[in-house]
């Protein structure tokens, strides 16, 4: 009997830094996390790179314009599923720290808005895996797992 191929979703993450500062999104109405903080981000959709993703999320979650070479890759993460419906998650996280715009809430029926937060002072309610991964990056570890 074959066993089971490994499904993997791809998903990416803008680190948007204002000096010390990170830009975080609370989420709502979404049916997962909600009340609590991630960051601008999505699924990578068909043919699309983890660059194009963030370029295309920043403009529909936050209503500013990123440049590819405004991007730089600063962490990748693997994450186990939930169960064993779900895929795991392979996700990537780019820093960005100049951008074109003013940074607006444009999903307000799945966002509660957009705050800065010092890398220091994270708040409690962050999904807890960001935290590890902010851990991990200002350690300068390019790759980290979950929940394996």
């Amino acid at each position: 009997m074959p066993k089971e191929r490994f499904r993997t979703a791809i998903a990416a993450y803008l680190v948007l830094r204002d000096g010390d500062k990170v830009l975080l999104s609370k989420r709502a109405n979404t049916g997962w996390m909600d009340g609590m903080y991630s960051m601008v981000s999505g699924h990578i959709e068909a043919d699309e790179t983890p660059v194009q993703a963030l370029i295309r999320e920043a403009r529909e979650e936050a209503g500013i314009e990123v440049r590819p070479e405004d991007l730089k890759m600063i962490h990748i993460s693997m994450r186990q599923r939930a169960s064993k419906d779900d895929n795991a998650y392979v996700d990537f996280y780019l820093e960005c720290t100049r951008w074109q715009g003013e940074i607006r809430n444009m999903e307000p029926e799945k966002c509660a808005g957009l705050e800065w937060f010092p890398l220091s002072q994270l708040p409690d309610n962050i999904i807890p895996v960001y935290m590890q991964v902010f851990a991990a990056i200002a350690r300068g570890e390019m790759y980290s797992e979950d929940g394996w």
